[in-house]
């Protein structure tokens, strides 16, 4: 009778195991990579126009938009990159590819246990995320980005919209420029 119960509450589509599942995520987290150049290019024009509605941010007031902005943001990064919404976004400097994705949660580069097919050293049937990364910064207009060193994740931004913390920043420095 419980086995019968189990197997009731315990619906799994056929044609979707969790390996395909994964798999799934692994091919929308290549076309990202692979489609670096052009998602640079969308993202600087999203985050202009993010910019230009800072009155609006400010009339509303940043803390309140955080919570709406931070679930679309989840929505759109996490199909896209599966993002683990750190609060600290690199993906421009990552090649669009999201090193929180890191068994490791490595923020500066691989290991140095990638497989010889590409593969991560832990979870041998994922791609490793900096192989992708190189892979994703070399067709972007700033490749070299990847280069430079990223601070260490601050675990209290975890969660919060890196999108409207970026805006925030720029109209900061866009007033202090007007101001000088």
């Amino acid at each position: 009778m419980q086995k019968k119960s189990a197997q009731k509450g315990a619906f799994q589509p056929a044609h979707l195991t969790p390996a395909r599942r994964e798999r799934k995520t692994y091919t929308i987290r290549r076309w990202s990579v692979r489609n670096a150049r052009f998602l640079e290019w969308f993202y600087e024009h999203f985050a202009n126009l993010f910019l230009a509605l800072d009155p609006f941010w400010k009339a509303v007031g940043y803390h309140r938009a955080e919570r709406p902005v931070t679930f679309v943001e989840r929505g759109v990064k996490g199909l896209l990159f599966d993002c683990r919404m750190c609060g600290m976004c690199v993906l421009s400097s990552t090649g669009m590819s999201c090193p929180m994705n890191c068994p490791k949660q490595l923020r500066n580069g691989p290991c140095g246990g990638v497989r010889a097919n590409g593969n991560c050293e832990v979870e041998p049937d994922m791609p490793c995320v900096w192989v992708q990364a190189w892979s994703g910064a070399q067709r972007m207009r700033d490749g070299d980005a990847i280069m430079n060193v990223q601070p260490p994740v601050n675990q209290s931004l975890r969660e919060t919209s890196s999108w409207l913390r970026v805006t925030a920043q720029a109209a900061a420095e866009r007033e202090e420029a007007k101001g000088s």
